[in-house]
């Protein structure tokens, strides 16, 4: 919010910007457990539950941001080791995501504001991956806040906004490895926005006012300083290892805060490099326009009024005689950048990239919405029925196209018509696998596992996964580890017919890929078995209980 609204009592707009992140809140905490977890998620869940275990985290690209593990962790230990903590954190930022909207007051109008609020509190995709244990909205949610601060530097809003700029830019960095590539196509749009300023006769006046920013960066050492103090003590809390019950480097151990602080300085950055650029998977490369193809997809699907709406006022406004404002321009611009990078830059095909278009688009989609209730707004004052008509059915059509993604793919079951759920998201049936593998598995103890991974395929060795980077076989076992893992189970693995029949004893629950059925069955006398999908659709696992 801009700082010379702080301390006045909340106005209309500001409060409708409220009751829209409430109902939000709301909308995302609905059966957010219901759905079982995607394999990204489950690792995130293990890793937490490991790391609470033994204290121990070292960040590692492979694994996703630290932001992920920072706020899964708390949720974790203060609400149990379920599905629906594990999400909670990610569910609160995307209810939250519409307070976003406030930043954006100097240079909007209280309608637009609103209406921008209103897409970003909406919009499926949003929806969806808002309540879902990943970093991408995160990452892309405090790009936009970087975004708004940044507006409010340059309106001449406080020098304090400088340190809400630097913390969000580390959060994002910290929340993805797509955060960089978000923060990166901002950069873009702005140095386009300043191209267009500086070059075109008709933003002429925009260009003079440089001087009025250059003006203002002298003496704003002290200020900047503040700011980059701010960034790297985020960055350095967020990237630091924390030793544990380890003998290694950590944040809280005393002797060692050099060491971690040097680690998350320049180690952070040489293992992103090296896991993202220089072992880049899969074999450094893929094809381009398939994955775009994807991502325009779902954009179709799940974010059509906002494409429509975005365009619609990024070319109305252009074209005006007022020519194009700054923040519109941006905005399109970046998510047209987005557009082009984020696919390019992925190592996964997968819908949640389209929140790194929606997100920016949201901002002239909320014009645009804004514009169409005004417009019939006044037609309804001049009795003009049948502007109010087309109005009332634009605007119905864009409710109802939202409503019926929003209600069908956030909330429907998982199986292969979602569009907006991953391949490696389990079926609705797996549900069954989590709610009777605490009955199957029965007491823990320390006796032995309750739980055996049957096949090469799964094979992973003692303590091999207990974190990152960890066997490709592990993968296999997603998202079964983290629910064998919350409930306090142990597990262990047997690669071959021979090292099962030579076990003194056979845990009361296995697990084996579905192909493997006829050779595990005969050797586990007493067992029923129970055939699961893991992914939308293939990848069939058979978990056999001991009756």
């Amino acid at each position: 919010m801009i700082p010379s609204r702080v301390g006045r009592r909340p106005d209309r707009t500001t409060l409708a910007v409220v009751a829209l992140a409430a109902a939000a809140l709301v909308v995302r905490l609905v059966g957010l457990g219901d759905r079982p977890l995607h394999w990204d998620e489950a690792r995130v869940g293990y890793w937490s539950l490991r790391s609470l275990e033994t204290g121990f985290f070292s960040y590692r690209p492979v694994a996703g941001g630290p932001l992920v593990y920072l706020l899964s962790r708390p949720s974790l230990a203060l609400f149990g080791a379920t599905d629906f903590a594990l999400r909670l954190p990610f569910a609160l930022f995307g209810a939250a995501l519409p307070l976003a909207a406030l930043l954006f007051r100097g240079r909007l109008a209280a309608d637009e504001t609103v209406g921008f609020a209103a897409v970003l509190a909406a919009n499926p995709i949003l929806l969806y991956y808002g309540r879902f244990a990943r970093g991408d909205v995160l990452a892309v949610g405090f790009s936009l806040v970087a975004f708004g601060f940044a507006l409010c530097l340059v309106d001449g809003a406080g020098r304090r906004n400088a340190y809400g700029l630097a913390a969000a830019v580390a959060l994002a960095v910290a929340s993805s490895g797509l955060g960089l590539v978000a923060l990166g196509c901002l950069g873009v749009a702005g140095l386009l926005v300043f191209d267009h300023a500086a070059l075109l006769p008709s933003a002429r006046p925009a260009a003079m006012r440089l001087g009025e920013y250059t003006a203002r960066l002298r003496g704003a050492a002290t200020p900047a300083a503040r700011a980059l103090l701010v960034f790297v003590a985020l960055y350095v809390f967020a990237f630091a290892p924390r030793a544990g019950d380890t003998d290694g480097v950590g944040l809280y151990t005393p002797g060692t805060v050099l060491g971690a602080i040097d680690a998350a300085l320049f180690d952070s950055v040489r293992r992103f490099v090296g896991v993202r650029v220089v072992d880049r998977y899969p074999e450094g490369a893929h094809e381009y326009l398939p994955y775009l193809g994807d991502l325009l997809g779902t954009l179709v699907l799940a974010a059509l009024p906002v494409v429509l709406l975005g365009a619609a006022v990024f070319l109305v406004d252009r074209y005006t005689a007022g020519g194009p404002r700054p923040e519109v321009s941006a905005a399109v611009y970046w998510a047209g950048a987005s557009l082009v990078f984020v696919p390019m830059l992925t190592e996964v095909s997968a819908p949640w990239l389209g929140v790194y278009v929606v997100v920016p688009l949201a901002l002239p989609a909320g014009i645009g919405l804004a514009a169409l209730v005004r417009w019939g707004r006044s037609a309804f004052d001049t009795r003009n029925v049948p502007r109010v008509a087309a109005a009332v059915i634009v605007l119905l059509a864009l409710v109802a196209q939202t409503g019926a993604v929003a209600t069908t793919e956030a909330y429907g079951p998982s199986d292969r018509d979602t569009e907006l759920a991953h391949f490696a998201q389990p079926s609705s049936e797996f549900s069954s696998f989590r709610d009777n593998l605490s009955a199957w598995v029965g007491p823990t103890d320390d006796e032995g596992p309750e739980v055996l991974y049957y096949g090469s395929s799964m094979y992973v060795a003692d303590g091999a996964a207990d974190y990152p980077p960890v066997p490709e076989s592990w993968g296999e076992q997603l998202p079964m580890a983290w629910y064998v893992e919350r409930i306090g189970a142990d597990s262990t693995s047997a690669a071959t017919p021979e090292a099962l029949e030579t076990r003194s004893s056979v845990p009361p629950v296995v697990i084996a890929p579905a192909d493997e059925r006829g050779t595990v069955a005969p050797l586990l006398d007493g067992y029923v078995a129970h055939q699961y999908d893991t992914g939308l659709w293939g990848r069939s696992v058979v978990v056999f209980v001991k009756n």
